[in-house]
């Protein structure tokens, strides 16, 4: 098809499918895609102070594929075991049972919503976005002493909303022959996937400062967060970190120290120090999940 006669089309597509997600969003009409089994009882597990380390062993392994991820990603250079791991009790007790809930978490989730058919690529870089935040919120709120696994589930989830537009697009595009550019996908996926990742949480039942992280992260709406656990705003700070790592044109290490939100966190430049000096390790973490 002549190159003039496809751009048009593909206006016109972004027209109609704009005005579709808007439809969509605005009356509730959204087909949801649902939060993996093993996540939910994994994140109701992960949020009982009394629940039994056996118990979310035994959650695992009734599914022998996210057993033997889990089990990959424990054994990898990124945990470091001083030997080999062959048991998920192994994993619990050189990982711990929060560390463990949160790696069953997020590779259900991945081989779930972020399974999407069609710009794969880029599906895959979304994921590894996610995948960073989740990992430097820990280490942001590790040192301002706030809750590690909250900050790690606001980091992962925060964009939730970008596959799910992926996958809305894709079922408006059923009966098309036109497959979009990137960068039209892209724009829509800007536009509208904090409304969507909203939508998605409250659907999911996320927690509430989860739920808050993927309304308000951005630098203009962090302040809006009400939670004590700051999730947002340290997902603010996680989110530019992780796209400085996943994409080297972004921001650089002066830009990020003046970031708005580094004084709001009240980090100093050392602490940024540590950020940056995390770089490689954060990414031979994100790089065990990708595998």
């Amino acid at each position: 098809m002549p190159l003039s006669s496809t751009i048009p089309k593909q206006q016109e597509e972004d027209v109609v499918l704009r005005a579709c997600l808007v439809s969509q969003l605005e009356q509730g009409a959204v087909d949801l895609p649902l939060l993996p089994v093993v996540a939910t009882q994994v994140l109701q597990l992960s949020g009982d102070p009394d629940a039994d380390p056996s118990k979310l062993s035994a959650l695992i392994q009734q599914d022998q594929a996210l057993a033997g991820q889990i089990l990959r990603i424990a054994n990898s250079a990124a945990y470091a075991p001083r030997s080999p791991i062959v048991s998920l009790q192994q994993a619990i007790a050189w990982l711990g049972m929060n560390m463990l809930a949160s790696l069953a978490f997020s590779v259900s989730v991945q081989s779930g919503v972020f399974k999407v058919k069609g710009y794969e690529q880029e599906v895959r870089a979304l994921w590894h976005q996610a995948l960073a935040s989740g990992l430097y919120g820990k280490e942001i709120a590790r040192r301002n002493r706030h809750n590690v696994e909250n900050a790690f589930l606001c980091g992962i989830l925060h964009t939730i909303g970008k596959p799910l537009i992926i996958h809305l697009i894709n079922q408006a595009q059923c009966d098309s022959s036109t497959q979009l550019s990137w960068d039209v996908i892209d724009n829509l996926i800007q536009e509208f996937h904090i409304e969507a990742g909203t939508k998605l949480a409250e659907a999911w039942q996320l927690p509430q400062p989860v739920q808050e992280a993927i309304r308000f992260y951005p630098d203009e709406a962090y302040h809006q967060a009400i939670s004590p656990t700051k999730g947002a705003m340290i997902t603010c700070l996680a989110d530019h970190l992780a796209t400085s790592l996943v994409d080297s044109a972004s921001l650089d290490e002066e830009a990020l120290r003046a970031l708005p939100v580094v004084q709001d966190l009240n980090f100093y430049p050392d602490d940024m120090d540590a950020m940056f000096e995390l770089k490689d390790t954060i990414q031979q973490s994100v790089e065990a999940f990708l595998v």
